[in-house]
């Protein structure tokens, strides 16, 4: 391929065959582009040298500088003095000389490589850090770079050497190897050491093996495994330990979703574990309950089918296994039809579940929902929906536990339940300030009629267990979650929403409201808020006026003194200087809720003190009776664009089983494009 050549300036010598060009001389062969202020380019040899603010730009994206080269004509192969390379990450490579070969290999001789960037005040400082070697080689065919006798400076200072040392040049995304170990320390687990080893399969799996070592627990291992198809995915975490008291402890966390075709696609939810408190002690995260399930689903225009099977452990030191369920099979259809023409829309609903236990009550339901619901609107703005529906439930229940019934009853129960509903909305807007303000004033209202009862002692309660009432649920026809509770008789809704809007984008909005029954209605527990004829009084509050303030404010008033049964507030305030995070949770247990209680406050004070220094303070706080601090710590972080140092300090107070008070230290070392390096006290 020929060189194409412009510059201010160029000369050609026929007798000697001899081309020199001066003044902003670009050479051009095929994608590398060599700039430089003088180039002499021997056509006979086909060799050129060049000279003075040498610069070759690879395909790749790296960039050579130099202060003299000769190089051949196809730019690939040849000797260069006081070379510098940037990558296409940014990181540089520095040398007395170096060798280019074949056009993708470059040698350096006595070599500096560092991503940081140097000292923009223009002083000869040395690098955050730097590795520095005899001779370094970057390998652009096998996207590696090579380093032999080098050792690490940081500020300068010599702390580490190695006889050999390679990581993959930034082109490269994936590669099989060693990762960075981490070693770390709790007064629970003693010092321990993680050495993970990545395993890049092919492009479209991979997998990553750690070994791990505590001090006071002994050796484990981890293993995840990640695999993308042509049509679904695949992850898996799995971990094994053998503790200090010879117990085999382990978990497992999987998840695959896989599509048949463009209707029905299939998956599973795998999470189990061989004890309670074993992925809490390691470090694993681990919800109250673990669920697995096996599903498969389809969507067609307006359908939605759903077969499923779930299997359940639970986590919490009063969990019983044998009255823990086995689900199989649950299957749901869901149906939205096409508009009619009266502008409505017909709903249907069906659930069918098997739930079985090796200690306690069996059931078995067939449910039913068929709704028809038209929305229409006033010319004055009011904005309506009335709805018909149609619950019907069949139940067959072995050893249900019945309330001031002796024995239990096992047989078939069933119900049918019409309601009739219209929901009403009329929202007012004010605009101020030539449009740039606005207010809108909503009120709301919903009348809902259904015959009282509905649930009879021979229905079981399998997942209407939990209740809580608030703005979200306060206009909903059935406001109990799960198909095995129906609230019943009827009752009126109404409520009030306000909010202002700027035309910088912040906001302040405000919600109250309040249901009426006509007759009181037992089926709400004690403390549930709508035990009698009025409810408790939902709120809701949102000021969020620019990117310095959010607070969001949630509360449930007593019908009768206004006092609080349930609080909830989050706030995020401040600069990035200072900026403090909060939030505070009280509720009241309602009588028959398998959850207690509950008062607590987290919270968080952080300030970014500068462009690459930032700090956090932690915590979580029971504020209940004998409940004290749950979590304290604090974070110290300096970043940059070539290190990455983070201390983290933290105390756990909490006890569980095995699960005790515990301190930890940890410092986080990270060298960008190198890779990290962990270290924790205790």
């Amino acid at each position: 391929m020929p060189l194409n050549f412009t510059a201010d300036e160029v000369r050609h010598d026929r007798v000697l065959g001899v081309v020199t060009a001066s003044g902003s001389v670009q050479v051009v062969q095929g994608e590398r582009i060599l700039n430089a202020d003088t180039i002499s380019y021997n056509q006979r040899r086909d060799y050129l040298s060049a000279s003075g603010n040498i610069s070759l730009l690879e395909p790749s994206g790296e960039v050579i500088f130099a202060d003299f080269m000769e190089i051949t004509g196809d730019l690939k192969d040849g000797t260069i003095a006081n070379i510098r390379m940037i990558l296409a990450d940014g990181a540089r490579l520095a040398a007395n000389g170096g060798r280019r070969t074949d056009g993708n290999k470059t040698t350096f001789s006595k070599a500096v490589y560092s991503p940081c960037n140097l000292c923009a005040d223009g002083k000869n400082r040395a690098p955050l850090w730097q590795v520095k070697a005899v001779k370094v080689t970057h390998d652009q065919e096998r996207q590696t770079v090579e380093y032999r006798d080098a050792w690490l400076e940081v500020a300068g200072v010599p702390v580490a050497y190695t006889p050999y040392l390679s990581h993959p040049d930034p082109t490269v995304k994936r590669r099989s190897g060693l990762l960075a170990p981490t070693f770390g320390g709790s007064s629970d687990l003693g010092l321990t050491a993680w050495v993970p080893y990545y395993f890049a399969i092919s492009p479209h799996n991979d997998a990553t093996l750690t070994p791990f070592y505590s001090a006071k627990e002994g050796p484990g291992i981890v293993g995840e495994y990640r695999h993308r198809f042509q049509d679904g995915e695949l992850a898996a975490t799995a971990s094994f330990t053998v503790d200090s008291t010879d117990d085999i402890r382990g978990h497992i966390d999987s998840e695959g979703r896989f599509d048949i075709n463009s209707t029905w696609r299939w998956g599973y939810d795998l999470k189990r574990a061989t004890d309670d408190t074993y992925q809490r002690r390691y470090g694993f995260y681990s919800e109250e309950t673990l669920t697995s399930r096996l599903y498969a689903e389809g969507f067609r225009r307006r359908n939605y089918f759903e077969a499923s099977a779930y299997s359940f452990q639970g986590l919490e030191v009063n969990d019983d296994p044998g009255e823990t369920p086995l689900v199989l099979p649950m299957l749901s259809y869901s149906h939205v039809g096409e508009a009619d023409r009266w502008g409505g829309r017909t709903e249907l609903d069906l659930n069918l579940l098997s739930m079985t236990r090796s200690d306690g009550r069996d059931t078995r339901r067939l449910s039913m929902d068929a709704a028809w619901r038209k929305p229409f609107y006033t010319d004055f703005g009011s904005a309506f929906e009335v709805a018909a529906n149609l619950r019907g439930d069949v139940y067959h229940t072995n050893g249900l536990v019945r309330p001031n019934r002796p024995g239990t009853w096992t047989g078939f129960s069933g119900r049918l339940v019409p309601e009739a509903s219209i929901d009403w909305r009329h929202p007012f807007i004010r605009t101020e300030k030539d449009g740039r303000i606005y207010q809108i004033v909503e009120p709301i209202a919903a009348v809902i009629a259904s015959p009282y009862g509905g649930n009879p002692q021979t229905i079981p309660n399998e997942d209407s267990i939990d209740f809580a009432l608030d703005e979200t649920n306060l206009f909903s026809d059935n406001r109990f979650p799960g198909l095995d509770r129906i609230e019943g008789g009827p009752r009126v809704n109404y409520g009030l929403k306000w909010s202002i809007h700027g035309a910088g984008g912040g906001s302040t909005s405000a919600f109250l409201g309040q249901s009426y029954r006509f007759k009181e209605d037992d089926t709400f527990a004690e403390g549930s808020g709508l035990e009698q004829k009025f409810s408790d009084l939902v709120g809701v509050v949102g000021i969020s006026p620019d990117d310095h303030l959010h607070l969001f404010y949630r509360t449930r008033l007593d019908k009768e003194n206004f006092t609080p049964n349930r609080n909830e507030v989050q706030l995020n305030a401040g600069v990035p200087l200072l900026r403090v995070s909060a939030n505070y949770v009280y509720f009241e247990p309602a009588r028959g809720s398998e959850f207690s209680g509950r008062e607590e406050i987290s919270y968080a004070v952080s300030s970014q003190m500068n462009r690459y220094w930032r700090a956090q303070v932690f915590g979580t706080r029971d504020l209940t009776a004998g409940g004290g601090q749950r979590l304290f710590g604090g974070r110290l972080i300096y970043e940059d664009e070539c290190l990455t140092l983070a201390l983290v300090a933290r105390r756990t107070f909490f006890q569980d089983r095995d699960l005790q008070p515990n301190d930890s230290v940890t410092l986080r070392v990270e060298f960008k494009t190198l890779g990290e390096v962990s270290s924790g006290l205790f």
